[in-house]
């Protein structure tokens, strides 16, 4: 019985390696037109991750030889005073994202869907924010939040509102550098509702009209719950994206007024081109890539689960 076992062990496993080999004989050609592509994705993605787990336990020197610390970079990273102040400013972040812009695009998208004219004017409208650049449209609003001659002052001073000021006030500097997030990305999202919506059947919304359902019922019975997985993964692209902020900050503000709109990549960025600390800078990414790694894992368990159970 031993003897007959392993032979069919051995058959099965000699059965598995000849499958593979056939398999890759024939697909050989198509992994060798791929390698290019991989090694520089390899070079230009991984590498730099790989490298920066290395520093983050190094000190390292950009002129000499770096040197090991083991766990120095973490531990001076629990003593840092700036640790609490980003975090906290990456949730406030993350709330006035998910208030002022995770359902902006879900609205525009509906009522273009439900729009029987000029869908694609408004399509191209909400859109264009999106390909204007940055740093162009950082300049634009810094104008428009001017406290002296900015154009959103004059407008509050026609109603007889005094005029604010948005980026030196701690109270609305985060809002209102959401409000320029918003605006250049709201345009992307909007897209991704409407190519989700086309695949409703319509016959699905003209049974609903036959039946007398309103547009509000259509859109609460239809509507909604087909676009609830997207909405599920964007909701969790808009927080990750928000956490990784920095180009908003970093020209509107610099992490001002105080540390207000420090975020944690800007600190990375001042601790490693600003002071030279690529060793300690290194420590912050990984942080932030497991902090990150963690609230996506946990957040698809939590929607998973609670799909299932929707489901049961």
């Amino acid at each position: 019985m031993k003897v007959a076992y392993r032979m069919n062990t051995l058959y099965s496993e000699n059965s598995l390696i000849s499958r593979f080999m056939f398999r890759l004989s024939n697909q050989i050609v198509a992994y060798l037109f791929m390698l290019p592509a991989l090694l520089v994705f390899g070079l230009v993605a991984w590498y730099p991750v790989a490298r920066s787990f290395q520093m983050s336990f190094q000190d390292v020197s950009l002129r000499g030889v770096s040197t090991w610390v083991g766990l120095d970079n973490f531990e001076l990273m629990q003593r840092d005073p700036a640790l609490d102040i980003v975090w906290e400013n990456s949730l406030e972040f993350a709330s006035w994202s998910i208030l002022l812009g995770y359902l902006l695009p879900v609205f525009l998208a509906i009522l273009i869907r439900e729009m029987r004219i000029a869908k694609g004017f408004f399509r191209i409208v909400y859109f264009l924010p999106t390909v204007v650049p940055v740093s162009i449209a950082i300049i634009v609003w810094r104008f428009i939040y001017d406290p002296d001659a900015g154009f959103l002052n004059g407008l509050l001073g026609v109603f007889g509102i005094e005029a604010q000021r948005w980026l030196q006030d701690p109270a609305l500097a985060k809002p209102s550098i959401v409000m320029v997030m918003t605006w250049g990305a709201f345009g992307t999202t909007t897209l991704i509702y409407l190519s989700s919506l086309q695949d409703i059947s319509t016959e699905l919304y003209e049974a609903a009209e036959l039946d007398g359902a309103s547009p509000i019922n259509r859109i609460r019975h239809i509507t909604i719950p087909h676009l609830a997985p997207m909405m599920s993964l964007l909701f969790v692209l808009q927080v990750l994206a928000v956490v990784q902020v920095f180009t908003e900050p970093f020209l509107l503000t610099k992490g001002g007024p105080g540390r207000e709109t420090l975020t944690p990549v800007l600190h990375i960025y001042n601790r490693a081109f600003m002071r030279a600390d690529m060793g300690y800078a290194s420590a912050w990414s990984v942080m932030l890539v497991i902090v990150l790694m963690v609230f996506s894992i946990g957040y698809q368990l939590v929607n998973r689960k609670i799909t299932k159970n929707q489901g049961a």
